[in-house]
């Protein structure tokens, strides 16, 4: 497996390439952005880690540009940028994971080989199918039922991103809190939110593990 690293803190390049390359991987480099889209265009890469901050093009910019163009290898932000629009931007940009900084190497590797192991929700497809006649569009970001649209507050929206992102596994409300508000929320206001959601969808498509969290089936 080939990882293409776009970071422009030289240190933390260095130890991200050298721990990945412990693990088994192909692993090159880059600071600027500008470098980094130039060596997607002359080689094949399997996944793509991106710093945001970085000189020439920002790594926003750089996942906007590959999108537009039709590639869509799996890509996972590492940035210190960690407002929930920040994190809101890089899933509607199209990456499959974001990683705020600081961040443990253990970390990225569980997070690196579980998009690798789902192909960042099967990147060939950007409908997803969540049964009783309910799609979404992970593209547009609309939710519909037998082609009618349904519209979703922000929060809804990212609520049932996270969920499909982790379909088959429970998300945790503390999991929610980071993902989707980037802070901590009422747990209560969390389940609010969900319930609305829940009600929007069929009951069983959302489902609650008692003391756990939520899940959608695989």
């Amino acid at each position: 497996m080939r990882v293409l690293v776009l970071e422009d803190e030289y240190a933390l390049r260095q130890s991200i390439e050298e721990f990945l390359e412990d693990l088994g991987f192909e692993v090159k480099g880059f600071e600027r952005g500008d470098e980094f889209l130039d060596e997607l265009y002359s080689q094949k890469y399997d996944i793509i880690l991106l710093d945001v901050k970085v000189p020439g093009i920002n790594g926003f910019e750089v996942l906007k540009q590959l999108r537009e163009m039709g590639n869509d290898i799996p890509a996972i932000f590492v940035t210190s940028m960690t407002h929930v629009d920040d994190l809101a931007k890089g899933f509607e940009l199209g990456c499959c994971d974001y990683i705020k900084k600081p961040f443990d190497l253990k970390e990225l590797e569980v997070r690196l080989k579980n998009v690798l192991k789902r192909e960042c929700f099967d990147a060939k497809s950007d409908i997803v199918e969540l049964g009783n006649g309910f799609w979404y569009d992970l593209k547009r970001f609309i939710l519909t039922k037998e082609d009618t649209p349904i519209p979703l507050t922000k929060q809804e929206q990212r609520i049932l991103e996270l969920l499909i992102k982790h379909r088959g596994s429970v998300v945790t409300p503390e999991l929610f809190c980071e993902e989707v508000w980037g802070e901590y929320v009422d747990p209560a206001n969390v389940r609010v939110h969900i319930n609305k959601l829940r009600k929007k969808l069929n009951k069983e498509i959302i489902k609650n593990v008692h003391g756990v969290g939520y899940t959608i089936d695989s």
